[in-house]
């Protein structure tokens, strides 16, 4: 498995969860089917174990053109590709490269933000912890989801569009430059969506992966615009559609809040997937877009419409939150039964005369996520660690009492971190990085 993959699967829940509450919207599927998140994973997860990110590349394709279809965007597509000359051309090709240099302009705009957000995304570490650091990111996006439903407008001053719009006139570079301050002009409603992706990105650390993804969310934000630019499509007219998808951006931004806080919030999640953690979840996103998440509006209506559109929409993120957290939950029977006292582990040990297997880590860690779901979920680890007495010290509240633990009991600064101590209390081995499961199970059965 390559570093990107490796990196980009800890977070494959996410953008099965995003892409499952824009999917929903468009064709709500009966109760019978709510397992369709569970199989949507499995066939994210078994194509980055191949070693193919295209799939989750196609989600942020969907994201971008979800944007262009919001109200910042889609108005402005036709009379944005006539500004640059499209719908003037003599040719069809001369209107498919003009179209293609507005899209590398927008591109040109967006795909530096995920190099950025990759490359100052290495120094978080520990800050992921924090309550410090965590809340004003979930409230910043609940403060977006209220934009997107209407609470409160994010948009520049219409002088200020205007003006942006007509920057660079006809011609091919008037086409890229004009591509280029699109991502400004369109702000209120790319906004949201690009302060997900920033997160996403700088989680993975990989400033490749993040010019890639930039770049990919670019086109699908530019497909419209290629598609009328080059063959004059007409597009439908603008409406209340719209608002709906505002609508699944609300939505997502709420479950991206609530996920940002889970090590902080006494939220329920399963440690392995089952038929009821799948089930209560499912009813509730799908009875909460049937009973308005999505079609109804906060800003019109009665006051009973608008109860239900916020009933809805709490359903629907819980819903939703739900099927995140069962997606990144283990199968049955890869789990290994772990204690969560450090004194009464290593008491039991000594006890029992067992080796004792400690592990540390957090639901920010990256590496930590990957161990998780590779090597301590293979059935021969699980099986071989029933002779060890199993504790987990969890770091995700970056409480200064374990950080403490590891950092004098084991000389150890930072995650992944497990350790393997003998029946003698000595520690046999260490693993502070990632590691397959032939050499963990390899280190577990040396362990005597």
């Amino acid at each position: 498995m390559t570093a990107l993959t490796t990196r980009f699967r800890n977070h494959a829940s996410l953008l099965v969860g995003a892409l499952a509450v824009a999917a929903s919207t468009l064709a709500l599927p009966s109760p019978a089917e709510a397992d369709v998140l569970g199989d949507l994973a499995g066939e994210f997860e078994g194509a980055l174990a191949s070693g193919n990110v295209g799939f989750a590349l196609l989600v942020i394709f969907g994201a971008g053109l979800l944007t262009a279809l919001t109200p910042c965007v889609y108005p402005m597509i036709a009379i944005t590709v006539s500004v640059f000359g499209a719908r003037q051309a003599k040719s069809r090709a001369e209107g498919a490269f003009l179209s293609l240099a507005f899209v590398l302009g927008i591109a040109a705009f967006f795909t530096p933000l995920g190099v950025i957000s990759a490359l100052s995304g290495a120094g978080m570490g520990e800050l992921n912890g924090s309550p410090w650091v965590m809340g004003p990111l979930a409230f910043l996006f609940v403060a977006m989801a209220l934009s997107m439903f209407g609470f409160w407008n994010m948009n520049l001053p219409p002088a200020l569009q205007t003006k942006l719009a007509s920057v660079g006139g006809q011609g091919y570079k008037g086409a890229f430059l004009v591509g280029l301050v699109s991502g400004v002009v369109a702000a209120p409603c790319t906004g949201p969506v690009i302060a997900v992706l920033l997160g996403y990105v700088a989680s993975t650390r990989d400033a490749g992966f993040g010019a890639l993804a930039f770049f990919i969310y670019s086109l699908g934000l530019g497909t419209l615009f290629f598609a009328v630019g080059t063959f004059a499509v007409s597009l439908p007219k603008s409406g209340k559609w719209m608002d709906g998808v505002k609508s699944i951006f609300g939505i997502v931004m709420l479950v991206m809040a609530i996920y940002y806080l889970k090590a902080f919030l006494p939220l329920p999640r399963p440690d392995v997937r089952t038929t009821e953690w799948l089930l209560v979840p499912g009813v509730l996103a799908i009875g909460g877009i049937l009973l308005g998440a999505v079609h109804l509006s906060f800003k019109e209506g009665s006051v009973i419409s608008r109860a239900r559109k916020g009933v809805g929409v709490l359903a629907t993120t819980a819903g939703f939150l739900g099927l995140i957290f069962w997606s990144s939950a283990l199968p049955e029977g890869a789990h290994i039964e772990w204690m969560t006292d450090y004194s009464q582990a290593r008491q039991a040990a000594e006890t029992s005369g067992k080796p004792l297997l400690v592990d540390f880590g957090a639901d920010w860690c990256g590496a930590c996520n990957e161990i998780e779901h590779e090597a301590l979920a293979d059935p021969r680890v699980v099986a071989e660690a029933q002779r060890f007495v199993p504790v987990r010290i969890d770091l995700s509240r970056n409480e200064a009492e374990r950080w403490d633990l590891l950092k004098h009991e084991y000389d150890q600064m930072g995650l992944p971190f497990l350790a393997m101590h003998g029946p003698d209390g000595e520690v046999d081995h260490r693993i502070t990085g990632l590691v397959t499961a032939d050499e963990f199970l390899e280190m577990l059965r040396s362990t005597n």
